[in-house]
């Protein structure tokens, strides 16, 4: 089933109402499929009419703690039954959700909610104590309320008026939700989005190319704080009617993700490129994944031999994609079948939007396999960060996003990730991508994860440098150096080889599993210039 979202007429004295939670939950019971299951949760299991209530009474909550219309409520809490009646309960009064990381250090949580302005602040028991809650108010002063996730039935009483549960009249382009940034290039910012952006990509992703219905049950480790995480868990199965499985649990483990596949049976599992690696040098059994019809991987690029690791070990195709939270999820992907998935690629544009690559001067890149700062439009595209004036004039030209990342496109349309424009290094007036030598590195059975950064030597010329996280199975870091080396003398033109290997047990990331390579960066080593 499709929405049809109609704006009104700008002659016209009101907009057409629209309200996110009427359109994901409200619908569903009105056309009798309340009793339908909608969340499977560790502690319970809701149909669409448990989950109506559930946020019926946390707008009731609310607008008896004196929320207002388009007032800000921090939103700090794990993938629970709990996030869904927070985040769609807010925005039922017209009030706007900041999502946070629960797992940030208290001192950050109130950076974020301090410079949203936050009012009311709702936050996961488990995560954040007593002293928590004094530091964040401390570090956010404009908090008047916190409501705490074991405060839970005094805070949003089962029992309300009932008009006091009745949607705001909001439309599509009314103030939705705001999202942080993954915080992989420094200090997060606050992204703005509407009412209909948590519609939109349902509409054009999950429906386009999942082929999403009301039969699958969706499971994300990719946590609903972030835009990923947000359209795997909440609006992709509750658009047409389906199940999501929300787990709390951070970070997942294999062990966990597999005790889920053989509870829930999920047909669709949202991964990330590090957790996919981490499946593949797991010891569990081929059969874990038989209930998934498709595999979707987003946050970094996608090696193709993990794709291929995957695909041949447990039969589930995983597509990879490109997406960003400023388009509030994947905005140009690989498609189910052979012929529309290329391993090693983010596919194709998904529909309703546009791609382009341009190059330093800002002239449009035509030519095939040309490197270009990619710019990208779509239909949820947010209105802007918060409060961010400068980096807003810097990343949105009128409809377009510039997303700060490098591709080359194909002949035949299929986009690759080169890397962050930041990222790019310029070796010996060549430009070498960092994904393609990492996806070289993962090609040897010795490597889990890599990234590349540069760094200048004692003449100031800049080379390739490689972190690796090696297989569990590897103890000679000499001899796996001399292997890689080898590996890449095969594989990689002279400039494009690392010219030193830094063997470490993690890389630094961010809670959606993306590289943070300034930190990397920051930790370098001289190199030797005659190395």
């Amino acid at each position: 089933m499709r929405f049809v979202v109609v704006s009104a007429d700008k002659n016209a004295p009101m907009p057409e109402r629209f309200n996110a939670s009427t359109a994901l939950i409200d619908r569903h019971v009105e056309l009798g499929d309340g009793n339908r299951v909608a969340i499977y949760a560790e502690s319970a299991t809701l149909t669409y009419n448990d989950t109506l209530a559930e946020i019926k009474r946390v707008a009731a909550g609310l607008r008896n703690q004196g929320i207002r219309p388009e007032e800000r409520i921090g939103i700090v809490l794990t993938d629970s039954v709990f996030f869904v009646g927070a985040v769609l309960g807010a925005m039922r009064i017209g009030a706007i959700p900041v999502l946070v990381n629960p797992l940030l250090p208290v001192r950050d949580v109130a950076l974020i909610l301090a410079d949203a302005r936050v009012r009311l602040a709702i936050l996961s028991s488990d995560r954040l104590g007593a002293p928590d809650v004094a530091a964040l108010r401390a570090g956010a002063p404009e908090i008047e309320t916190v409501v705490s996730t074991k405060d839970w039935e005094e805070a949003f009483p089962a029992t309300f008026p009932p008009r006091d549960g009745v949607p705001y009249d909001t439309w599509d382009e009314s103030p939705g939700f705001w999202l942080c940034t993954s915080g992989s290039t420094g200090q997060p910012k606050l992204v703005m989005h509407r009412h209909i952006d948590l519609l939109s990509p349902a509409l054009g992703y999950a429906q386009d190319v999942l082929g999403i219905n009301r039969d699958d049950i969706c499971y994300s480790v990719g946590p609903a704080f972030h835009a990923y995480g947000l359209g795997n868990s909440i609006a992709f199965p509750f658009s047409v009617g389906a199940a999501t499985v929300l787990v709390p649990t951070r970070p997942p483990t294999p062990t966990l993700v597999a005790n889920v596949m053989a509870k829930y049976k999920p047909t669709l599992f949202f991964s990330i490129p590090t957790f996919t690696a981490a499946l593949n040098a797991s010891d569990l059994p081929e059969e874990t994944f038989a209930s998934v019809r498709l595999g979707i991987s987003a946050a970094e690029a996608l090696p193709a031999e993990s794709y291929s690791r995957f695909l041949d070990r447990f039969g589930v195709q995983i597509l990879d994609g490109i997406g960003s939270t400023e388009l509030a999820h994947i905005y140009c992907s690989n498609r189910p079948g052979a012929e529309g998935t290329r391993p090693g690629t983010s596919g194709t544009p998904v529909l309703g939007h546009d791609l382009r690559l341009v190059d330093e001067a800002g002239a449009e890149v035509t030519e095939p396999d040309q490197p270009g700062q990619l710019l990208v439009s779509g239909p949820a595209l947010a209105t802007g960060y918060w409060c961010r004036t400068d980096q807003n004039r810097r990343s949105f030209d009128g409809a377009f996003l510039r997303t700060g990342d490098m591709y080359a496109r194909s002949a035949d349309g299929f986009y690759t990730y080169l890397g962050r424009a930041d990222d790019m290094l310029r070796v010996g007036g060549e430009w070498v991508s960092p994904a393609e030598v990492e996806a070289v590195l993962m090609e040897h059975r010795s490597v889990l994860e890599a990234a590349i950064v540069g760094e200048r030597d004692d003449a100031g010329v800049l080379r390739p440098v490689a972190f690796v996280i090696t297989a569990a199975n590897v103890v000679d870091h000499g001899a796996t150096q001399v292997a890689l080396q080898a590996h890449c003398r095969e594989r990689l033109a002279g400039y494009k080889r690392p010219k030193r290997y830094e063997f470490v047990e993690a890389l630094p990331k961010t809670a959606t599993g993306k590289i943070q390579r300034f930190k990397l960066r920051a930790v370098e080593q001289p190199l030797d210039s005659a190395q």
